[in-house]
């Protein structure tokens, strides 16, 4: 008997169930999730340029759940508007986790409504090419995601051209944070 003779012998209940409109992507998975949970999100990123926070608001009802991002490109941002520390910064340059981490926990406070701290901060840093500015390989990237219960961080190394691992790294990043809620 084939799978398609099987499928008229399911019960009734489980036969609705099957229906399905396609693969949810995993931005649509993490806005349905912070909105499972009365979260919001805010997102801080270098190498991604924005690309992160653009997915999450190509989702419909992001709006419930988004509460906006900061593109800190430039190291300066990174130390004045999320509070990543200056000597850090000075020690290591901006491509380190610890500046992940620093820059997600940053993102919570600054995005968060009134005097309160966002949920959830989604955080990426690295270097997408074609030359490395301070020796670290081309691919480099930390991504980081801070909620109330801590901080989980990734390194990578991503192969690629500029354009493939700013994608990746935004695939990464949505993912981590996934993986954290």
């Amino acid at each position: 008997m084939t799978a398609r003779e099987h499928v008229h012998e399911l019960p009734d209940e489980l036969e609705s169930t099957l229906v399905s409109t396609g693969r949810r992507t995993d931005a649509e998975r993490l806005v349905e999730r912070l909105g499972e949970l009365g979260w919001t999100v805010g997102v801080a990123e270098s190498l991604t340029g924005g690309l992160v926070v653009s997915e999450l608001v190509a989702v419909s009802g992001a709006s419930a759940v988004v509460r906006g991002g900061i593109v800190a490109y430039a190291t300066e941002i990174k130390q004045r508007l999320l509070n990543v520390d200056a000597a850090l910064l000075e020690a290591h340059g901006a491509v380190h986790p610890r500046v992940a981490r620093q820059m997600a926990e940053g993102v919570r406070e600054a995005l968060g409504p009134g005097s309160a701290v966002a949920d959830v901060g989604i955080a990426t840093t690295g270097i997408a090419g074609p030359q490395s500015p301070d020796g670290q390989p081309v691919g480099t990237v930390h991504i980081a995601v801070s909620t109330a219960l801590g901080v989980r961080t990734e390194s990578l190394v991503l192969d690629g051209d500029r354009a493939q691992i700013r994608a990746e790294a935004t695939a990464r990043a949505i993912r981590l944070a996934l993986d954290a809620l």
